[in-house]
């Protein structure tokens, strides 16, 4: 079942146009995973991201961020959604809270990206 969500459409569109237009795979794969239903889209806690990532990564989560745990280095996190708990823990501990236009637009390659969730 495709997302109804305009916003979810807009990203997933942007996502695959860039991956064509850049031969850059990560992009697609990325959209494919948003475009599941929302009960099979992922949800990642902030203590997820703190175990399997090191300071100065930059991560996508094809979901939404959640707050449970502590985040305890400073990373670069571009989600669908976050929740406010998460985006004041990642604050706190130096990161930012990406969106999908704004790594696209930073990270146009996709290089050294990791995928939580």
């Amino acid at each position: 079942m495709k997302p109804n969500n305009p916003e979810l459409i807009k990203v997933t569109r942007l996502l695959k146009s860039k991956s064509t237009e850049l031969h850059t795979p990560i992009w697609n794969a990325l959209a494919e995973r948003l475009e599941s239903s929302k009960h099979n889209r992922c949800a990642v806690n902030v203590s997820r991201i703190n175990r399997y990532s090191v300071d100065g990564d930059v991560v996508t989560v094809p979901g939404k961020v959640l707050g449970v745990g502590t985040l305890d280095h400073k990373v670069s996190i571009a989600a669908f959604m976050f929740s406010k708990v998460a985006t004041r823990k990642i604050e706190a501990a130096g990161g930012k809270c990406l969106t999908f236009s704004d790594l696209v637009r930073n990270n146009p390659t996709g290089s050294n990206l990791k995928i939580i969730g």
